[in-house]
């Protein structure tokens, strides 16, 4: 029997333009194709920070200096998801098609309920867009009304609300799909966020954290590891200080102490490490692993990355 696999791609392997994000992406698909070959069926889910924060700012200024219709933020997050997915899809049939594999891939347009009392609505904590100057920041939440946050010491980013979410409401379709060994593309930039109103779901301003969306995917298809790929290769304590230290392995317990120590940031690695927690602790048997892109398949075989299990829980 295959072993299932979600691998939450993170933005280092999109890109913040078409072109720059298309050349990106056909390095992502042959990784992705590579395990694909070694046997495993694979769901993919991804950031949309930097793009939906792109297609929002351009629908605000046709809106503005054009007179297009307003275009809300969950619509703005549905184009992203199509247009990374598109990019996703095509590069990875591609690599299949020169491999000689015969797999179909497609990308779900997927929803994610969340509770319209979650508290983040009064509380935006998620970066979406470009960075910017503390001065340039100022200026927007001046013009637009925008909340910005520094992010990770990298620059300030606008932030919007980050509800938890509840169910994927595509998630019996992906099962299905990734059941009959299709290549699932799903969940993007977190999913859709939408509400209940009613016997309608109605999409709602905000972006659910992608990793915590992922973890909740490998949970319902019963997947057997959670992969979350990043920047950096293995996490790591007292981060880029002269006392670094890179970690193999880390439990429930250890990574609950770490995250008490404020070990991992906010706008960085914390979402990562609270989502592999999460899916560890539902799965028994399960394996969550962070690594960089080019060191999956070296992940997937023991010799690099971040294992967290839930030993010592």
């Amino acid at each position: 029997m295959k072993r299932k696999i979600v691998i939450a791609l993170g933005g280092n392997a999109l890109g913040n333009t078409p072109s720059e994000q298309l050349n990106l992406i056909k390095s992502t698909a042959k990784n992705i194709v590579d395990i694909i070959e070694d046997g495993y069926d694979i769901v993919v889910t991804h950031g949309n920070g930097p793009q939906v924060g792109m297609i929002n700012l351009a629908m605000e200024v046709a809106h503005e200096e054009i007179d297009t219709p307003d275009m809300p933020f969950a619509e703005c997050g549905a184009m992203s998801q199509g247009y990374i997915g598109y990019h996703l899809q095509q590069s990875i049939q591609k690599e299949l098609f020169r491999r000689n594999m015969r797999k179909n891939c497609i990308t779900v347009i997927t929803q994610v309920l969340v509770d319209s009392k979650d508290e983040a609505f009064s509380n935006p904590t998620k970066p979406i867009g470009n960075f910017y100057t503390k001065k340039e920041a100022d200026e927007l939440t001046k013009e637009k009304g925008f909340v910005f946050k520094e992010d990770a010491g990298r620059g300030y980013r606008r932030v919007i609300a980050s509800p938890n979410p509840l169910k994927v409401v595509e998630g019996k379709v992906i099962r299905d799909l990734s059941n009959k060994h299709n290549v699932i593309i799903a969940a993007g930039g977190g999913g859709i966020p939408v509400i209940k109103k009613r016997n309608s779901l109605v999409g709602v301003d905000a972006v659910i954290d992608k990793d915590k969306t992922s973890a909740k995917l490998a949970i319902d298809l019963n997947a057997d590891i959670f992969l979350i790929l990043t920047a950096v290769e293995k996490v790591a304590i007292n981060f880029n200080k002269e006392n670094e230290q890179k970690l193999d392995f880390l439990t429930v317990k250890q990574a609950k102490e770490y995250m008490k120590n404020d070990e991992f940031k906010a706008g960085s690695m914390l979402p990562k490490i609270e989502a592999c927690i999460d899916y560890v602790s539902h799965k028994k048997d399960g394996q969550a692993i962070i690594t960089s892109l080019g060191k999956i398949k070296d992940a997937l075989l023991g010799k690099t990355g971040t294992v967290i299990v839930r030993k010592g829980e």
